[in-house]
Formats: structure tokens, sequence, C-alpha cells
């Protein structure tokens, strides 16, 4: 039998190979699908992400709206409670609040209008005491003609009043639509805030039952936080008024009232810099009456504000916005970086609502009585350092002392 070579190829025709990358082969049924979808996705997001930037002042105003409803809803509930229907009893918070606002502004425009006419009258002689301190220690003879003909004839004084007079429309444009922001903070707080049963209700509707108890319990401590923030810094903000009205009368600084108001709300309502925009303004009209009641002034804020941070806040903040000062600054701080001063000044409410709402689903244990957790080392059975330096100054001086009868130090009798 003759012997068979195994790698020579078989005998007989071979089948065709199949070509899957030929012109006859099929695209997969889930690709145009799964294309269309992604291109739809990305057109959804790219509108989602134009209509989010187009509506980003409606939103912040809403979210302004809605602390703002949370601040003034105990008031609401209260008088609601005695049989005030909640719309009425809304119309009347808010006519309260704006009553005292408009008074507020009133006084302190008529108070910086008169300064500012007083500091045009008096300009003259605070020119001329300048120019004869500089001609008595530069040995110069200025005049104070001169001077001003120099600026009325240069070019800055042109210049400035042509900036000036291009610039009426956009402040007047500002203005108008700070106006219309103002309405619609005050139209979307006054419906958050009356029908605010209504609003919880309808939000609930679409909840399971526990979904709903945990929906109402987070709108309850929203609503304490942030109303007992509110109504704790208007409290320090009095005691502030009432303690600059004090030093301002003393001192007599006129405008002492709507200085000691405008000291109190700023400081209060304006975090980190509010207390450093206060205290200019009175300080700087102490410094039209005489510049050392500037001075006193500005010792006169420091002090207190460190009074006020380390005695009153603590006291009256411990029961309604308790939350350690590091979390505080650290929130004003990413409050101001999302949101600007609206992050600055919802930031504390908003942090304390979800600490408090947080806390109620963290399991705490009971801590251990160890030295290290009271700040102090486990220094053992032994006696410590300072114990050991007492001991050994101890037997040093009894060593020097002369001893007793028959001890050394003392011969026989």
């Amino acid at each position: 039998m003759a012997p068979t070579d195994e790698s020579a190829p078989p005998s007989g025709p071979m089948p065709p190979a199949r070509n899957t990358a030929g012109p006859g082969s099929r695209m997969p049924r889930w690709l145009p699908r799964a294309m269309v979808l992604a291109f739809a996705l990305y057109a959804v997001f790219q509108l989602g992400s134009w209509a989010f930037h187009q509506l980003t002042a409606l939103l912040i105003n809403v979210l302004i709206s809605f602390f703002l409803a949370l601040a003034i809803e105990p008031a609401v509930s209260w008088m609601a409670a005695r049989g005030m229907r909640r719309g009425l009893a809304t119309g009347l918070v808010f006519l309260a609040v704006m009553v005292v606002a408009a008074g507020f502004v009133t006084l302190l425009g008529s108070m910086l209008a008169g300064q500012i006419i007083r500091m045009v009258e008096d300009f003259p002689e605070y020119l001329d005491s300048v120019i004869n301190w500089v001609n008595v220690h530069f040995h110069t003879e200025l005049k104070r003609v001169d001077i001003q003909e120099g600026l009325l004839r240069s070019d800055w004084l042109r210049t400035y009043v042509q900036n000036s007079a291009t610039g009426v429309l956009d402040v007047s444009a500002q203005v108008l639509g700070g106006l219309f922001q103002l309405l619609t903070i005050t139209l979307f707080s006054f419906y958050f805030a009356a029908d605010g049963p209504r609003l919880r209700r309808a939000l609930c509707s679409v909840l399971p039952p526990a979904r709903q108890a945990e929906v109402l319990r987070a709108w309850e401590i929203a609503v304490d936080k942030t109303g007992g923030y509110l109504y704790s810094r208007g409290l320090m903000a009095l005691f502030s008024g009432v303690a600059h009205y004090i030093l301002l009368q003393v001192l007599e600084v006129p405008y002492a009232p709507v200085l000691a108001v405008w000291v109190g709300l700023v400081s209060q309502f304006i975090p980190t810099i509010g207390t450093y925009l206060a205290g200019a303004l009175p300080m700087l009209i102490a410094f039209t009456v005489d510049p050392w009641y500037a001075l006193w002034v500005l010792i006169f804020v420091v002090v207190y504000q460190q009074f006020e941070n380390y005695v009153l806040q603590p006291k009256l903040t411990s029961k309604t916005v308790d939350i350690h000062p590091a979390v505080a600054f650290g929130s004003v701080i990413a409050g101001t970086a999302l949101l600007g001063a609206v992050g600055a000044l919802i930031a504390i409410p908003a942090v304390a609502t979800l600490q408090a709402f947080l806390g109620a689903y963290v399991k705490r244990y009971e801590v251990t009585d160890d030295p290290r957790v009271h700040g102090r080392r486990d220094r053992g059975p032994g006696p410590g350092p300072l114990r050991r330096v007492r001991e050994l100054w101890a037997r040093g001086a009894g060593a020097a002392r002369p001893g007793k009868a028959g001890g050394p130090g003392k011969g026989p009798s």
C-alpha cells in the first residue's frame, strides 16, 4: 500500500470562503437605532443646557422666594391658626416688611443727601486747609483759584462728564431690572407662603406614604431653621443697633439713629464682609466731625464684633442654627462661589437644614471615657513628668535644710 502524503491538499472542490467585509454584508439592526438615540440624547442635553443658562436668573429668583417664604412661614402660620385667612396673613407680613424697608431707605437717603450737601458746601474749606498744609510743608505757593481753573480745563473732567452722560441709560436700565427682579421675588414669595399647604399636598400626592413623611419632616426642619436664622439675626441686629446708637450719640455724630440701623442690618444680613461695610459709613460721618471720632468708632466696631462672635451669637443661635463656625464659614464661601451674594445669604440656613435632616438618620453611640477623647494623653500608672520634677525638688530642698536632733547637720549636745 502506497504511503499517503498528509501535507498534500485534500482532493475535491473546496467550499467558498465567506467574505464578511464584502459589499453584500448587512449592518446590525441595533446600530442605526443606537446612533439615532445618541444624537437625540445629545440634542436634548444641548437644549437643556441652553434653557438652563437662559433661565438661571429666574431659577435664582425662585430660590430666593422659596427661602423668604420659609422665613415668614412661622408668622403666617401663627396668624392663620387664630382664624385669619392665610392670604390675608401673608399680605400683612409683607406690608409690615415693606413699610420698614421703605422707612429705612427713606431715612438713609435723606441722611446721605444731607451729608453730600454738607460736604459740597464745606469743600472749599477742606481744599483751603489742604492747600495751606501743602504750602507750609513743601514751601509752595498754591492757590485755590489756580487749582479750580486747572480742574475745569482738564481733559480728565471732560472725559468723566461724557462717560457719566452716556452711562445714565445703563444705570436706568439696571434700576428697572432690579425693580422687576424685586417684584418677581415678592410675587413668588407671596404665593409660596400663602399656598404653602396646597403646595405640600400637591408634592405629597405623587409620593408613597413613607416618602411623604420624610418630605414633610424636611419641610418642617427647613421652616424652623430658616425662620430661626432670620429671627436670631434680627435680634442680633437689634442689639448691634442699640450699642452703636449709644456710641454715636455719646460722640454727637449726626444721624445716629439711621447709622445705628444701618450698622445693625448690614452687619448681620451680609455675611463675612458685612461688618466692614457697616462700619465704614459711620466712620466716614464721624471723620467729618472729628478724625479721632472715626478712630473710636473703628475700635468699638472691632471690640463689639469679638463680643458678638464669642458671647452673643452662640447664645442666640444655639437652638436655632446650631452649626460649627468653621462649617458656617465654609458654607458661606461655597454658596458665594456657586450663586454669588444670593448663595452667601442662603448658605447658612440651607446647611443647617441639611445637617438637622441628616442627623435623624445617623446612628450615634455612647462615647467611651478615654482620656484621648478629652484631649489628654494616657501617661500610664507612673507619675507624670511634672509630678516627678516636684518630687525631686522636694527631696533637694529637704536635704539642704538642717537636720533634726541626731540627724546630719546637728552635733551632739
